[in-house]
């Protein structure tokens, strides 16, 4: 799916900007031919004991600046029709069917260890239908601004600007697009994530690598979260809820959250809907004290 083989290039300076050691981690791509498909991820360190999952239209690489700020092995996937896997001809991304996809490469990956799945809007919906799925998977659960109870409107800036041009003259522009539309904050963290998410065509010009930039005619991607409401409230696992004061979730949703997940810890960080890029310490803060708060 045109790889690039400058991919880790920018990790250095991430992790100047978290804080982090010199010492970058070994990190490493591995491919997976599954039931699923052709899936990739990017496997940091060795026996991960966290895998990420990112939201639609990003890829496995939102998350490098939150791993090397948490300093744990991890294993970060690029869901099916995104980064460096493979597109679904039926383009059905829905949660349960990505749930699968990310069973299939959690049994070649990390057979028989129970992770803690940190997953961002689509991939927090995934990671809930993963805990349904597979609960021998699931040791945890962190949500990230994302909640079953969300409302379509609530991710309009994204669909937005997904539903806007899919071919751009150079990077910038889309960067400058971006910027216009109210995502994200920092222009060198935007030009970062647009590298690593578009491909260079042979004309010269830019287009995504995600399978949303370019559907099958007549396909949508229209779902209702709301029916994942029971396979969270009936899971027993322990859940951490992160949303941002600028991202999709309103002050009713997260108090219904609340309510329909009283064994919830819920956390609230200053930023907007993709908070692993816009403050990935504060993130990995958060993550970091979930996972060694003792648990009821």
């Amino acid at each position: 799916m045109g790889r690039d083989a400058t991919e880790f290039d920018f990790l250095a300076e991430e992790a100047a900007e978290v804080g982090a050691a010199p010492e970058l981690p070994a990190v490493r791509r591995v491919d997976l031919a599954t039931t699923e498909g052709a899936l990739s991820a990017l496997l940091w360190g060795v026996a991960p004991e966290l895998t990420l999952l990112h939201g639609g239209g990003l890829n496995a690489h939102t998350w490098d600046a939150t791993i090397l700020s948490l300093g744990r092995p991890a294993v970060a996937l690029d869901l099916p029709g995104h980064g460096d896997s493979a597109w679904r001809d039926d383009f059905d991304y829905s949660p349960r069917r990505n749930a699968r996809a990310v069973a299939a490469v959690l049994d070649e990956v990390v057979p028989g260890t129970p992770q803690t799945v940190v997953g961002q809007s689509l991939g927090a919906h995934t990671a809930i239908a993963l805990a349904e799925l597979r609960p021998d998977l699931v040791a945890g659960l962190v949500l990230v601004d994302a909640s079953p109870g969300q409302l379509p409107e609530d991710a309009a800036q994204v669909t937005d600007f997904l539903a806007g041009p899919q071919v751009f003259g150079s990077r910038e522009e889309i960067v400058e697009k971006a910027l216009a539309a109210g995502i994200g904050s920092s222009r060198r963290a935007l030009t970062r994530g647009v590298v690593l998410n578009t491909r260079v065509r042979d004309d010269g010009t830019v287009t995504w690598k995600h399978h949303f930039s370019s559907p099958p005619p007549n396909a949508r991607f229209d779902i209702d979260f709301r029916d994942l409401w029971p396979a969270l409230e009936t899971s027993t696992v322990p859940v951490l809820l992160v949303y941002g004061t600028h991202g999709f979730l309103s002050p009713r949703t997260v108090d219904e959250f609340r309510a329909r997940v009283p064994r919830a810890e819920i956390v609230q960080i200053e930023a907007g809907h993709n908070i692993q890029e816009q403050q990935p310490v504060a993130l990995a803060a958060s993550i970091r004290l979930f996972l060694t708060s003792p648990k009821a």
